[in-house]
């Protein structure tokens, strides 16, 4: 599902080359639920926008499903990115002007789905997508009116929206407080389980990284 042969990421820094990350090789099967750790600094959020195509590779290259996802213009790879992967972050990334139920209907209308197999409707999805998360009630709300838990469980239903193959999430309990981010810890476990989609997590939590069937730790740009 997942390959990177190589990987390797150099930013400048003070005009000086910073090396993050350095010859990463790895394989995340289809289905898995794999954990990303490691000390700040270390590459974790780097590694995470390769995988997902969010940034280019110095060296090396990513497969997903035998692709090389480097190898795409940006409009392919922004294509691919709709239509196959699903993004969770710790700062929410939810459009301020659109309501709950808008935000979730954001990826489904870039993908031109307005109307989905079996004659479900892109809004009745966003709407069973904000049930299942337990903001049914909270639909026309903008995120403002949102507490930060409710913010992150509309990102997990976005995220969720187009039904992708793999979820690639950064901090998704980071700013959350203990009782939330379990509630939200295990709405990505159940929605893991049930879609069968591939999740790929980064976390400082030890707790949250201990649910995952894999737990892959970074020292110093390398894999330990």
């Amino acid at each position: 599902m997942i390959e990177a042969r190589e990987l390797s990421r150099t930013f400048m820094s003070g005009g000086q080359p910073l090396e993050v990350l350095r010859g990463v090789d790895l394989e995340i099967e289809a289905r898995a639920f794999v954990a990303i750790v490691g000390p700040s600094g270390s590459g974790k959020t780097t590694l995470l926008g390769l995988l997902a195509g969010l940034d280019r590779p110095s060296t090396g290259r990513v497969l997903l499903d035998g692709r090389d996802i480097h190898a795409l213009t940006e409009d392919e790879r922004a294509r691919f990115r709709v239509n196959r992967i699903g993004f969770v972050f710790q700062t929410f990334h939810l459009l301020p002007t659109l309501t709950a139920l808008e935000n979730v209907l954001v990826p489904l209308e870039l993908a031109g789905r307005n109307q989905l197999p079996g004659g479900l409707s892109a809004r009745r999805r966003a709407a069973a997508l904000l049930e299942r998360v337990g903001l049914a009630e909270r639909a026309t709300h903008y995120p403002v009116q949102l507490s930060g838990g409710e913010r992150q469980r509309v990102a997990l239903a976005r995220a969720f929206a187009n039904q992708p193959r793999i979820l690639f999430a950064d901090e998704p309990t980071g700013n959350l407080d203990a009782e939330t981010g379990e509630r939200v810890a295990v709405l990505m476990e159940e929605l893991n389980r049930d879609a069968g989609t591939t999740l790929v997590l980064v976390t400082h939590d030890l707790e949250l990284a201990a649910r995952a069937g894999r737990v892959i730790r970074l020292v110093g740009g390398r894999i330990a």
